[in-house]
């Protein structure tokens, strides 16, 4: 027979232990995908337009928003096993975390040797061995009030709906509380990264002499409809997830709802 694994201290029993190392996993995945799309963010965007019936359709996706989707299916599964306070807290942890890249991209740029600097781009010369770090920090920095806002209001918002659509179905109908709380969360966020990195940080690529909305919707629009095309394909694996998991870490999804019903109904 073998050893039967050996528990940490802190660790109560198997169970407790299995069920705080799937945490852990859903929050890495949820946090390691925020740092990138902040790191990211706007440094390039992939020209994706295609025709329809001899029309080109425009379709611009900045490179960030590439691991954006999975942070909603993360913070759905921790909502949907570990209850809202969980699922709040890991949205609570990844603004400080995005805070602290942030920092840590401010001190790396003003340690010496700082490179001269042009007086209109704020960036060494292309030739520069250090080019591509300054104009990475150029576009998180110039982008971190977009990204925070934005952040904020998208992963609370998918929190709180979340669990609103729960509460109202009784803990029934998975695919709506999956589907609807994520595709109302990735509008307001699409919207806020887009307008506050473009008027705070000029940071998209705009043509000066157009029109500058209908430019900006181009973005605003393209990232939804990634954003909400992914949310679509996956509520069957967030269906098997939560059932995989559900028995794995013997969790009942429909007491962890009641658990959340009482506590909003305590105040607490």
């Amino acid at each position: 027979m073998t050893e039967p694994q050996r528990l940490h201290p802190i660790e109560a029993s198997h169970l407790h232990a299995r069920r705080e190392r799937v945490f852990l996993v859903l929050a890495a995945l949820f946090l390691g995908s925020m740092t990138m799309l902040n790191i990211l963010g706007v440094t390039r965007f992939i020209d994706m337009s295609f025709e329809v019936a001899g029309v080109e359709v425009p379709f611009l996706l900045a490179v960030g928003v590439l691991p954006y989707p999975i942070t909603f299916l993360c913070t759905d599964f921790i909502s949907e096993l570990y209850g809202r306070r969980r699922a709040s807290f890991v949205v609570w942890v990844g603004l400080m975390l995005n805070l602290w890249v942030v920092l840590i991209l401010w001190v790396a740029g003003v340690l010496p040797p700082v490179p001269e600097l042009g007086t209109e781009s704020r960036l060494p010369d292309p030739g520069e061995y250090s080019f591509a770090f300054y104009r990475v920090r150029q576009l998180a920095m110039g982008a971190v009030a977009a990204s925070m806002v934005a952040y904020l209001a998208a992963q609370l918002c998918d929190v709180f709906l979340f669990h609103f659509w729960k509460r109202l179905t009784r803990g029934k109908h998975l695919w709506l509380r999956n589907n609807g709380s994520t595709m109302v969360s990735q509008f307001i966020d699409s919207f806020a990264v887009i307008t506050i990195t473009h008027f705070q940080a000029q940071g998209i690529p705009l043509d000066p002499e157009a029109p500058i909305w209908p430019q900006l919707w181009v973005f605003i629009a393209s990232g939804y409809v990634f954003k909400f095309s992914v949310a679509a394909l996956d509520t069957i694996p967030f269906y098997l997830g939560v059932h995989a998991l559900s028995r794995y870490l013997q969790i009942d999804p429909q007491r962890e709802h009641h658990a959340d019903v009482e506590e909003l109904e305590l105040g607490t």
